[in-house]
C-alpha cells in the first residue's frame, strides 16, 4: 500500500471543499531532492468540517440515490456471508459523524448531560462518543422536531450502500479507497483517540470517516445469521432482538445487540472495511462508538 501523501499550500479558499490536483514545478538547483519529480501530481483534500460545524446544529446532508449492490463479503467473517443482492431507496446521510459541538447543542437545548468525557477531553470538531443507541435515537428525535424533517439512524443496508459509494462505488475494501492510511483513523495512526471529522479522504459520495474514527450505530438488531434470510428490498434487520449466546466461566450468557458499523480509532485494519459487521448492547456507552444520521 502506498502510504505517502504529500501536502502543499493551496491557492484556493477553504470553502471549495473539493480535491485539488496541482502539477509540481520543475526541479531547480538547490531544491530538496526528496521532493516529487517533475510532471508528477499532488492531491490535496480540503477539510471543510470546521466551517460546516460552525453553521449550526443541523448536519450537512449528502444525497444518496437509491440502487442495488452486493452486500457482505465471502472473504470476511461468517456473519458477513453470504454475499446477497440488496436494493435500497434514496435517502440522505450526514456528510460527517455527529460532532461533539453538534451534540452539545442538543444537550443544552434539552437539559441532557454530556456523555462521560474521554481521556483526551471533548474537542468540538471530533465525533461524539460514549453515546448509547438510545442516546443517538433521542438526538435524532430532537433534531426531527427542531427542523421539521425526519432524522433517524441508518439501517445496516443503507449504511453499507453509502459506505461503498452508492451507485458511484468503485468496489473498494474501505470507504473511499483500498489504502487504510488514506481513508481511515484506526489503531495504527489515531494516537489512541478520536480525530477531527473530515480530515481523511472522502468516499465516492463525499462522505467522510465511514471507515474508522468512530464506530457508528445503525438501526437494526444484530443477528449473525441474518444474511441467510435477509429481504432483498430495503432490509431492516430482524423484527425482534436475536440473542447472541456466549459461554463465560462455563456459564451460558445471552446478550442482545444493535448493529455497529465502520470500525473506530482503536480498531484493526480488517475491522474498518465496508463489510465488517459488529454489534453492541443498546445501552452501552463506549469510547469508540458514535453515530451519523439519515433522512429522506
Amino acid at each position: 500500500m502506498n502510504k505517502t501523501f504529500v501536502y502543499i499550500l493551496l491557492l484556493v479558499t477553504i470553502q471549495t471543499g473539493f480535491a485539488q490536483i496541482i502539477p509540481t514545478l520543475p526541479a531547480k538547483p538547490g531544491v530538496d531532492p526528496q521532493k516529487p519529480a517533475e510532471g508528477k501530481t499532488k492531491i490535496i483534500y480540503v477539510d471543510k468540517s470546521k466551517s460546516d460545524i460552525k453553521s449550526g446544529y443541523e448536519p450537512k446532508m449528502i444525497e444518496v440515490q437509491g440502487g442495488s449492490f452486493d452486500m457482505g463479503s465471502n472473504d470476511g467473517e461468517n456473519e458477513e456471508k453470504p454475499v446477497h443482492r440488496v436494493t435500497v431507496s434514496s435517502f440522505k446521510m450526514s456528510q460527517y459523524e455527529i460532532t461533539v459541538a453538534q451534540y452539545r447543542i442538543y444537550c443544552k437545548a434539552t437539559g441532557t448531560e454530556m456523555p462521560d468525557i474521554p481521556d483526551w477531553g471533548w474537542k468540538e470538531n471530533h465525533p461524539i462518543v460514549n453515546v448509547s443507541y438510545d442516546d443517538a435515537s433521542k438526538y435524532c428525535n430532537w433534531l426531527s422536531k427542531k427542523t421539521g424533517r425526519e432524522y433517524r439512524l441508518p439501517t445496516e443496508a443503507e449504511w453499507e450502500f453509502a459506505a461503498r459509494g452508492g451507485n458511484k462505488g468503485n468496489g473498494y475494501n474501505y470507504s473511499g479507497g483500498n489504502d487504510t492510511e488514506a481513508v481511515a483513523w484506526y489503531t495504527a495512526n489515531s494516537g489512541g483517540e478520536t480525530q477531527p471529522v473530515g480530515r481523511k479522504k472522502p468516499n465516492e459520495l463525499g462522505l467522510y470517516d465511514m471507515s474508522g474514527n468512530a464506530k457508528e450505530w445503525c438501526k437494526d438488531w444484530y443477528d449473525e445469521k441474518y444474511y441467510n434470510n435477509s429481504t432483498s428490498i430495503n432490509p431492516k434487520g430482524p423484527s425482534a432482538p436475536i440473542p447472541t449466546n456466549y459461554v463465560i466461566n462455563s456459564k451460558q450468557i445471552s446478550v442482545i445487540f444493535r448493529i455497529v458499523r465502520g470500525g473506530g480509532f482503536i480498531s484493526e485494519f480488517n475491522t474498518v472495511n465496508v463489510s465488517f459487521r459488529d454489534g453492541s448492547e443498546p445501552d452501552a456507552k463506549d469510547i469508540e462508538i458514535g453515530f451519523r444520521v439519515v433522512s429522506q
